[in-house]
This record gives structure tokens, C-alpha cells and sequence, in this order.
């Protein structure tokens, strides 16, 4: 993984050439989302950073539907456990870069 320095920095300079992700689509889609495209934004940049885009697409079905992070979150498979680890690293980045 990235350290956070390194990504505080990737997210800054790429800023301008960000590209609509999966994260970012369903973020803007979302309730909160609408009210801050660019917080959309920096999450997706967080997520290029982060994770994979397999797993951003998983992850983007948790703005659908917060029962699928639960599911996972709980689950006993060692690749959903894998995966939420990935996932809370990412979490944890995006908020730490992209809150206001």
C-alpha cells in the first residue's frame, strides 16, 4: 500500500486529469454524493490509488447497498476478509484526504 504522504501527493497533482470511476459514479448517484461532486472526485482519485478496479466495482455496490458491506464485512471467506481489508485502508485514506 501507499503511504499517505504519497498519496496526499498523487491525489493533489491529478487533481485536473481525474477521470469518472466506478466509486465516483456511484458516489454522485448517491444522496450524500449529489450534494459534493468534488468529494465524489477525490475518492475516486483515493481509489485509483488504493484499489484495484475490480475491487472499486465491488465497493461501488456499497453506495447501493450498505447490507453488501455488512455481508462482507462479517463474512468468514478469507477473500472477503482480504477484500475488507483493502477496503478499510482505503476508507480510511479517503477520509483522511478528502474531508472538509
Amino acid at each position: 500500500m501507499l503511504k499517505p504522504v504519497v498519496v496526499a501527493a498523487a491525489v493533489v497533482l491529478t487533481a485536473p486529469l481525474a477521470v469518472a470511476g466506478p466509486i465516483d459514479n456511484a458516489c454522485v448517484r448517491s444522496e450524500r454524493g449529489a450534494r459534493s461532486p468534488a468529494l465524489c472526485g477525490c475518492i475516486q482519485q483515493v481509489a485509483d490509488m488504493t484499489l484495484s478496479r475490480t475491487d472499486q466495482r465491488r465497493a461501488a455496490g456499497f453506495f447501493r447497498d450498505a447490507q453488501q458491506a455488512q455481508d462482507v464485512r462479517m463474512s468468514k471467506s478469507d477473500a472477503d476478509n482480504a477484500f475488507w481489508a483493502r477496503y478499510k485502508k482505503f476508507a480510511a485514506t479517503a477520509e483522511a484526504y478528502c474531508a472538509r
